[in-house]
């Protein structure tokens, strides 16, 4: 079992920064590769970012890369998304998700209940 707890959201204009924070506990977090995801009003949920177990290997979303930056510290239990230059289509719930492998594999069996970012122009 793992249990996640997104923070971190709120209203930001656009061009700003939000930083969201993700911990985690339950399973050793080291174990585990995670992501990101955001759902905005209407559309499905999409992929954002990722990050493997050590960090060592990340992806993005087209549509972030050069903005989002993912990382993590397992001494923390915590994983984080840093959003630079956001721009109002950034604007949705994001969910922080733990993938079922160390290394990025999209398999995410657990959610946290999302933080809501809202971009305004």
């Amino acid at each position: 079992q793992v249990q996640l707890v997104e923070s971190g959201g709120g209203l930001v204009q656009a061009g700003g920064s939000l930083r969201l924070s993700c911990a985690a506990s339950g399973r050793t977090f080291s174990s585990y590769a995670m992501g990101w995801f955001r759902q905005a009003p209407g559309k499905e949920r999409e992929f954002v970012a990722a990050i493997s177990w050590s960090g060592g290997s990340t992806y993005y979303a087209d549509s972030v890369k050069g903005r989002f930056t993912i990382s993590r510290d397992n001494a923390k239990n915590t994983v984080y998304l840093q959003m630079n230059s956001l721009k109002p289509e950034d604007t949705a719930v994001y969910y922080c998700a733990a993938d079922q492998a160390p290394v990025v594999a999209g398999m995410y069996d657990y959610w946290g209940q999302g933080t809501q970012v809202t971009v305004s122009s």
